[in-house]
């Protein structure tokens, strides 16, 4: 099930909940890998006189080229767990060998063929399969692996398969997330502990068993075909798109943004979006992601504090998001043949944001119609509280007060906070202030992120 669009805190804007925080620019991902383990060996090394510098160097490469690496030993030992510690020893001969002899060329091949010569040592060694394995790791070390079987929907690349598997639906949603942040974001534990604002040991276990369960299921190292991809494939966009709606509206702590986590789920998109060409809701999250990236600098102020979407200064977009997601939606609407689907929906509504030069010139009908299609095509009662505000907006605050108070029953919203924080708006501009305030004040006492209560508090003060 798609993760669903949540209503914006910082006022009445249609569209998910989340993301606005993003990099102020486009972030380049890791290039695109190729099928099978590199086979690039290191050039002659340029001599590097500072080892500090050197370091540095070590831990920026490391960081861009560890999903590629792993990626492709995993390949060649069908498990995440120990493809990771044989990518990590690779780092450790770099941090020795690097600083006397200079940084290669090309550091990527080092750190590449370095894991997978340690690879195949490993498959050599393994007990139980002494001679077969010894004869496959003799074969790995001269010529690529084979070739797998010519198929319109085989996607034969190591980088994909480690996204599937990372995002394989055996785990749990905080699972997924930790492990995908640590194999393809190159988070470190203590990173993706201070993001989420949990203690690392949680996070630690989550990854130990994460990779525990992928082994002992026998969780196979693959992009899965027909039915199982599409399955598989909500699975991968969930996740991409729950650490950027961290990032975009954090759950907890002091800051109401998150720019690095959106980044990384930003740039995870991007990768995924070259990789498979032809998945329409692929693109529908890349170019959500594109334009609630581009919104990042106007939605805060001087001090961090939220910026509503009518006040925020336009101009701070960055235009050159907003051309990339419209060109990631072109592409979506392109490859889409059937209905839309959820991503590319949640897509055209943030476009309608961007395209709009003021708050004025939002198309809010639009917006509400479809919001209406997204209802039809993944019900929610989150997806109708946002229609409600495109609703308010399109005709006015009392229809969308009907249908905010038709939710109010709902299980599912009962300590959702920004339920009485839209409802607060409704009634704020419906000249009821009494009650405005009361709904404000319920929703600043849901929340669990201080800027968004110290936003709710002076909403509800402002009710005179």
């Amino acid at each position: 099930m798609t993760p669903q669009p949540t209503a914006d805190p910082s006022g009445p804007t249609a569209g998910p909940s989340g993301p606005t925080a993003g990099p102020s620019g486009p972030t380049a991902g890791p290039s695109r890998a190729t099928a099978g383990p590199s086979r690039a060996t290191a050039g002659p090394s340029r001599t590097t006189a500072d080892p500090s510098r050197t370091h540095t160097a070590i831990e920026t490469v490391f960081r861009i080229e560890s999903p590629r690496i792993i990626a492709g030993v995993a390949r060649v030992v069908r498990d995440v767990g120990i493809a990771e510690e044989l990518a990590q020893d690779a780092l450790v001969a770099a941090l020795e060998q690097w600083p006397r002899g200079g940084v290669p060329d090309n550091p990527g091949a080092w750190l590449m063929a370095t894991a997978r010569n340690r690879a195949v040592d490993l498959v050599r060694r393994r007990e139980n399969y002494a001679r077969k394995l010894a004869e496959i790791g003799r074969d790995l070390s001269t010529v690529s692996p084979p070739e797998e079987p010519a198929d319109p929907d085989d996607i034969d690349d190591d980088l994909l398969r480690l996204v599937f598997t990372a995002c394989h639906p055996v785990l749990s949603t905080e699972a997924r997330t930790a492990l995908t942040l640590r194999l393809l974001g190159g988070l470190t534990t203590a990173e993706i502990a201070r993001a989420f604002l949990v203690p690392e040991p949680t996070v630690a276990q989550r990854i130990v068993r994460a990779k525990r369960t992928l082994a002992t299921r026998n969780i196979a190292f693959e992009v899965p075909y027909g039915p199982d991809r599409e399955a598989r494939l909500g699975s991968v966009l969930d996740v991409i798109y729950l650490v950027f709606n961290e990032g975009y509206a954090a759950t907890a702590g002091d800051d109401w943004l998150r720019p690095s986590l959106c980044e990384d789920a930003l740039r995870l998109a991007r990768v995924l979006s070259a990789l498979m060409p032809k998945e329409p809701e692929v693109h529908g999250l890349t170019a959500l992601l594109e334009f609630q990236a581009s919104r990042t600098a106007a939605r805060t102020g001087p001090s961090g504090e939220p910026v509503l979407l009518k006040d925020q200064n336009r101009a701070r977009w960055n235009r050159m998001l907003i051309g990339r997601g419209i060109t990631a939606l072109g592409r979506a609407e392109a490859a889409s043949s059937g209905a839309p689907g959820p991503y590319l929906l949640q897509a055209a509504i943030a476009a309608c944001h961007a395209h709009a030069y003021s708050y004025e010139e939002t198309d809010w009908s639009r917006i509400a119609t479809l919001y209406g299609v997204l209802a039809a095509r993944s019900p929610s009662p989150v997806v109708e509280l946002n229609r409600a505000v495109a609703v308010s907006m399109a005709e006015g605050p009392a229809p969308a007060l009907a249908i905010v108070d038709s939710l109010l029953a709902d299980p599912a919203l009962r300590d959702y906070h920004l339920l009485p924080s839209v409802r607060g708006d409704l009634l704020s501009r419906l000249g009821r202030t009494a009650e405005a305030r009361a709904e404000f004040e319920r929703a600043a006492s849901l929340t669990r992120n201080e800027r968004e209560r110290e936003l709710l508090s002076r909403r509800a003060a402002e009710q005179t």
